[in-house]
């Protein structure tokens, strides 16, 4: 009984390890696949790379920085601006611009209306700027659709 006990835990041992060399085997077999997967060869010179006349394409964050930066320089143009202030009025400016579209989607929606047009815009500014700003903002709104529909 003893000895058939010691033959069954030495078989399992035996079965395991064997399971263990096999998993081994299949592991070092799938890093060499993997690894042969990838170009690790150099390639000849003329291969390498990008093809001839494409150009890197840089992931560029959409800001409002060089807008602001312009204005200020029509306004100052001897004043800078740093880079932290930049960061907070194109925070400024990208609220300011969530406020008006979600107020004139609203708008919109309550007078069922598919289409965004200037003049739900213009309400929108109205409602959500405060006093004398908003008259500014309305103003220059106007002057800017104008010049637009002449232009166009």
């Amino acid at each position: 009984m003893v000895r058939s006990i010691r033959t069954a835990q030495g078989l399992s041992q035996g079965i395991f390890q064997e399971s263990i060399q096999q998993l081994n085997k299949d592991f070092q077999t799938h890093q060499a696949q993997s690894l042969s997967s990838q170009n690790t060869k150099k390639m000849p010179a003329g291969q390498r790379g990008r093809p001839a006349g494409v150009k890197n394409k840089r992931k560029g964050r959409e800001s409002y920085n060089i807008y602001i930066y312009r204005v200020l320089k029509q306004v100052h143009p001897d004043t800078g601006v740093s880079k932290r202030a930049m960061s907070i009025l194109n925070s400024f400016v990208n609220d300011t611009f969530e406020r008006i579209a979600s107020e004139a989607g609203r708008l919109c929606k309550y007078n069922k209306r598919h289409t965004m047009t200037a003049r739900e815009v213009q309400t929108a500014v109205r409602l959500v700027l405060p006093g004398e700003l908003a008259k500014h903002a309305v103003s220059e709104g106007t002057k800017a659709v104008t010049k637009y529909q002449a232009a166009k």
